[in-house]
């Protein structure tokens, strides 16, 4: 890997951003292939070894094809957030800029692409034992006497957290209790800009609902046709803490409850495909609301907005080369 020193002052970063099952894996292969590019997961589920098929990660054949880099990296036990990913994708981003390559980065995370572009909070880490505690108290007293005990030492957490996200829950009481100074306060010193010197291209997906939603429930069957239930039962022999961000993962909630007799499969299946509409649609509020793309295309990736694609990012490379 070259060091920082032998780097351009200008990375040219793509951004293929939009929701679940959008075409953004599509149009991100399209554009590698085009511009000599390789691929960056930044889809917070995409990242663990043990869901490939449920988390929808590109197949084998396709990672032939381009190199992709941070798909099923990190164990499914370990666990990741934000700023881990963070820390792995720019010196990532890094290597694949100093081979004379494309960086394009792909997924439908908003809080992973927003503090790559925006940088994130310096919030400290906060011991082992801290967070295990306030997990032990949480469990303890439930979520609502866990809520009241948080707002006195995090009024503003308190309030903008639901009782019932135990993870949230715990980590701003440990980083308040440990740390003395809440979450709100760690952020307000968050960094402006990115954290690497890049010109970022972002193009966002955002197709008819109606037609999204059919394409959701039409993947949810390929997923159980490929194995995605039993996928999810090999997760049995790890012995996992239930709090891991990866239990959450869309299908993996309905169906070991289907797994421990607690319901239909059937019924874990409609139930699944329900909760990622219900996912796919906060993810289009937040794009909307969010972000200011560079490219907005309101359609699935097919032959025509890929060459639109082409064409802007075309302008962006030559933008950077003349420089």
């Amino acid at each position: 890997m070259s060091s920082d020193q032998n780097l351009p002052e200008i990375i040219p970063v793509v951004i293929i951003a939009g929701p679940t099952a959008s075409g953004k894996s599509s149009l991100a292969l399209s554009l590698a292939e085009e511009f000599d590019g390789e691929i960056i997961n930044a889809d917070s589920m995409q990242v663990y070894r043990e869901l490939r098929i449920l988390t929808a990660r590109p197949n084998p054949e396709d990672e032939a094809r381009i190199p992709h880099h941070l798909y099923g990296d990190i164990s499914i036990a370990d666990g990741c957030s934000a700023g881990a990913w963070l820390d792995l994708a720019l010196p990532c981003i890094k290597d694949i800029h100093s081979r004379g390559h494309l960086p394009i980065v792909c997924g439908g995370t908003g809080l992973y692409l927003k503090v790559l572009m925006e940088g994130i909070a310096p919030v400290p880490d906060v011991p082992r034992d801290a967070i295990d505690e306030a997990g032990s108290l949480y469990d303890e007293i439930g979520g609502e006497d866990f809520r009241a005990r948080l707002a006195e030492i995090d009024r503003e957490g308190a309030e903008r957290l639901e009782s019932g996200d135990r993870q949230r829950m715990i980590r701003a009481y440990a980083v308040a209790r440990t740390t003395g100074k809440t979450l709100s306060d760690w952020q307000a010193g968050q960094m402006h800009g990115p954290p690497l010197p890049a010109r970022f291209l972002s193009i966002e997906l955002i197709p008819p609902r109606d037609q999204l939603y059919a394409r959701i429930e039409s993947r949810f069957d390929q997923m159980m046709d490929e194995g995605a239930l039993d996928e999810v039962q090999a997760l049995g022999a790890f012995n996992l803490d239930p709090a891991l961000p990866a239990l959450k993962a869309l299908g993996v909630p309905e169906f070991r409850r289907f797994l421990a007799d607690e319901s239909a499969l059937e019924d874990a299946i409609q139930k699944a495909k329900q909760t990622t509409r219900n996912f796919a649609k906060r993810q289009l509020t937040w794009f909307r609301n969010q972000t200011q793309a560079d490219l907005v295309i309101e359609d699935f990736a097919t032959d025509d907005t890929i060459a639109m694609a082409v064409t802007v990012v075309s302008q962006l490379k030559k933008q950077i080369d003349a420089k």
